[in-house]
């Protein structure tokens, strides 16, 4: 068994990509050639020597001194089983634990054949631990033996010490006194591995019994309406629980590069970025860069994700569930609407800088994408042509809502658009295509140029 271990450890490809750490730059190589040279100058010797069967070199003795070489194969069972705990095709807990009952086996297995070897070869088999129980014990089948030992070495790493079988000569004594001592260790060895076991995977459900805890003693103390501390500890389950199942799906991404970060958004999410009505005829250039942005959240049942008339910061796209667009009037909450996957909340007042018009408050478990409204203005501002589309979207999107309040809404960003207040990028095209001569006149203040033509190769002066 040792053997076949040591021979799987010396392929440490077969659970990754190998990298070898160079002394003199302190750099990574991957380079086979570097790494075989290196191996070749350290450790080849004796990997070579402690394969060599021993049987070879000195007959049929068993303990010397090429036998005492393969001992050497322990270092590669040490890395085998250091890659494995690595390797995301094997349970972490399930190789803690063979590693662990490897280490006590091959301990007890040690001691108690050393411990055997100091009775056989003692000069009065009598006057020895085993010879004390077992007369005429070197006739007795191995099997027999072996069992013998092994319980000894059990019963006294385990500190039962039945007192059977004791040692009997000062050879046995002093071996005796040092395996005691190094059981301390690897007793508390032990009991440190499984501790650290059992308390990974005890620990995040204690610190969320601690998060819930902390959250309702803040929640009495401030007195809190009833919703609000439904809503906090709703929040506070459903990241337990995502957390615990594996959909840390922000994490996860922040700990990538930002190409292959990027590459992942645009994978999940561009076909549903390119349905949404804000960014219909956009170039895929800008698409790309908005996915990449965004942040994908998720919320529990009857979760606030916007409240009426705080701050545009962030608007959402609606990946999966539904949303109620909810207003407060004369103290009283009324649903003027619903949004479901693929359309956008809080997109007005981000794009017009007003306070949000609606409270948005998630209907069933949804997944959002957020943006930021800084970051998505930087974006826009860098393509104004695409920011002309947009502002188009956004804007017929209004008149066909047929909605009283989205009338009013519309007024109003044409006003601030025909003054120049919007801080969405549009050309002069956009200005002459609408006939809003105020707007000309705001662009042309701001220096555009006014033979600068559309994506149809036409200028401002055509449109007009």
């Amino acid at each position: 068994m040792l053997g076949w271990f040591g021979g799987l450890g010396n392929f440490p490809g077969h659970t990754g990509c190998v990298y070898c750490l160079d002394k003199t730059t302190y750099l990574f190589v991957d380079e086979p050639k570097q790494i075989a040279w290196k191996y070749a100058k350290t450790w080849l010797a004796f990997d070579l020597i402690s394969i060599i069967p021993s049987e070879l070199v000195e007959g049929r003795l068993s303990y010397g001194l090429f036998n005492i070489f393969r001992l050497w194969r322990l270092r590669r069972v040490s890395a085998l089983f250091s890659r494995l705990e690595k390797d995301r095709n094997y349970n972490y807990f399930w190789v803690r634990c063979a590693k662990l009952i490897c280490v006590t086996l091959f301990a007890v297995h040690s001691a108690g054949c050393f411990y055997y070897l100091l009775a056989a070869r003692y000069h009065d088999p009598q006057k020895t631990w085993i010879g004390q129980t077992m007369a005429d014990f070197l006739h007795q089948t191995l099997w027999t033996r072996y069992v013998t030992t092994i319980y000894w070495s059990i019963t006294t790493l385990t500190t039962v010490g039945y007192g059977d079988l004791h040692p009997v000569n000062e050879r046995e004594m002093i071996f005796v006194i040092f395996y005691m001592l190094f059981n301390l260790g690897l007793t508390a060895y032990l009991i440190g591995n499984m501790t650290n076991l059992v308390v990974h995977g005890t620990s995040r459900t204690r610190k969320f019994r601690d998060t819930i805890q902390a959250a309702s003693s803040f929640a009495h103390r401030n007195q809190l309406p009833a919703r609000l501390q439904d809503q906090m500890l709703a929040h506070l389950c459903l990241k337990f629980r995502t957390d615990s199942e594996g959909l840390q799906q922000q994490e996860t991404l922040d700990s990538l590069p930002k190409a292959i970060r990027s590459s992942i958004s645009h994978y999940l999410f561009y076909s549903l970025m390119d349905k949404v009505y804000l960014f219909k005829g956009v170039s895929n250039d800008l698409l790309f860069q908005l996915v990449s942005e965004m942040k994908p959240e998720y919320f529990p049942p009857k979760e606030d994700v916007i409240l009426q008339n705080e701050a545009p910061t962030d608007f959402y796209i609606l990946v999966t569930g539904a949303v109620d667009l909810v207003v407060l009037k004369g103290g009283v909450e009324q649903v003027v609407g619903e949004a479901k996957t693929g359309e956008l909340c809080g997109e007005i007042g981000v794009l017009c800088y007003k306070p949000q018009h609606f409270t948005v408050r998630t209907k069933r478990l949804s997944q959002l994408l957020r943006l930021n409204r800084t970051t998505f203005l930087n974006i826009v501002q860098a393509n104004v042509g695409d920011g002309t589309i947009i502002m188009n979207n956004l804007l017929q999107h209004l008149k066909e809502l047929n909605d009283p309040i989205m009338e009013g809404v519309l007024v109003e960003t044409e006003n601030m658009l025909a003054r120049g207040r919007m801080d969405l990028p549009v050309s002069l095209c956009f200005a002459a295509a609408r006939g809003d001569d105020l707007l000309i006149h705001q662009l042309l203040k701001r220096g555009l140029d006014p033979n600068e033509s559309d994506n149809n190769g036409r200028t401002a002066l055509v449109n007009d």
